[in-house]
């Protein structure tokens, strides 16, 4: 590649990353923020909302996937040859198969999220920045489905969801370094 084509590459890649960048970086601004704050104890069954509400959007994108599957092998636009082993018939588009790529995506590392919630209230500790944690994290889950089923364009949804491991992974440290070693 010569260096003009290697510069004009570069710049093209600092404009599709400067916005996501932004997004990981304003998350972990608040970040800082919320942990530099005041820490309130709150009853631990604050909790079960953020789950729940991260149960409702799987659901969602549950529903979404078999409607989307069926409809796209209604219309023709997929085979259920292709949904036997996805190898053969393999479509040409495949928008229909956005909900059931982010419904595995919400079987993933949204599990890590239900695991430290109920750690939590088994533990009966929970402060308010662990409500805001458990709060933001279902927010970047949701803003990661929808950009992941409507447009998938990949560093928004990449900002999202390493936005969203960031406030993961903040969690679980302060569960364990309050309780797991308190």
């Amino acid at each position: 590649m010569s260096p003009i084509n290697s510069t004009a590459t570069n710049i093209s890649l600092l404009r599709i990353y400067t916005a996501p960048c932004i997004i990981v970086g304003s998350v972990a601004a608040w970040l800082f923020w919320l942990l530099a704050g005041e820490h309130r104890a709150f009853p631990p069954e604050r909790l079960i909302s953020p789950m729940a509400a991260l149960f409702m959007l799987t659901a969602l994108v549950w529903l979404m996937m078999v409607v989307a599957r069926n409809v796209a092998v209604i219309r023709g636009h997929a085979s259920i040859r292709y949904f036997a082993d996805y190898k053969a018939d393999i479509p040409d588009d495949d928008r229909f198969e956005r909900p059931a790529r982010t419904f595995n995506n919400l079987m993933q590392v949204p599990a890590l999220f239900y695991v430290i919630c109920l750690l939590m209230l088994v533990e009966k500790e929970a402060d308010n920045v662990q409500i805001a944690l458990a709060w933001a994290f279902v927010v970047l889950r949701c803003v990661h489905a929808v950009i992941y089923m409507a447009v998938n364009w990949v560093p928004y949804r990449f900002a999202t969801w390493a936005s969203s491991c960031i406030v993961l992974g903040a969690l679980w440290f302060r569960f364990v370094t309050v309780v797991g070693l308190g």
